[in-house]
């Protein structure tokens, strides 16, 4: 086991050590491991993806709306919502679950 110097107090400390015992300065963060990486990557998709999907979905059902009239109108709208609401609530459960994985596998000292 190797000893340095720490850089606040000056006192040896194992280079193991991630905050020094005699004054608690940091001397290394912790850093997660595969799955903590992998949690945290596939968070960080699934939300890029839900944006792409919200807009591009929301986008693509104003532009067939374009020529509709009347109770035709009112329909399209209408599943507009209810389908922005499902990617919505979609969205919610998916961040609940990625991010209790992301927090559950977070590093620790």
């Amino acid at each position: 086991m190797a000893t340095i110097p720490c850089p606040s107090c000056g006192k040896d400390v194992s280079d193991k050590a991630f905050d020094c015992p005699s004054c608690g300065h940091p001397l290394r963060k912790p850093k997660r491991g595969l799955f903590g990486k992998l949690f945290k990557w596939t968070f960080i998709l699934f939300n890029i993806l839900m944006v792409v999907w919200l807009f591009g979905g929301t986008n693509a059902a104003m532009k067939t709306q374009e020529g509709l009239q009347g109770a035709e109108l009112a329909g399209a709208q209408i599943g507009t919502g209810i389908g922005v609401t499902m990617i919505l609530g979609l969205w919610v459960v998916g961040d609940i679950i990625l991010g209790l994985l992301v927090l559950f596998t977070r590093p620790s000292k």
